[in-house]
């Protein structure tokens, strides 16, 4: 469990630094903040969509043994 939510954090904490640097965002700046968190929230949902994308087709495959 604990092992998870620090993979979680770590892959949270990337991301965010990734949107703050790819966006040359200074967090001092409120105009700044409110972009990160609309930034940061686009990329969580677009996680979300893509890892029901990879589940739905993970479950319609074929994961009977062939003989």
């Amino acid at each position: 469990m604990g092992r998870t939510f620090l993979f979680i954090l770590i892959i949270l904490i990337f991301g965010a630094l990734l949107i703050i640097s790819n966006n040359n965002l200074a967090m001092y700046k409120p105009d700044n903040a409110q972009k990160f968190f609309q930034l940061s929230s686009d990329w969580i949902s677009t996680l979300y969509n893509n890892l029901l994308t990879i589940t739905g087709q993970a479950v319609k495959l074929n994961w009977t043994p062939s003989s």
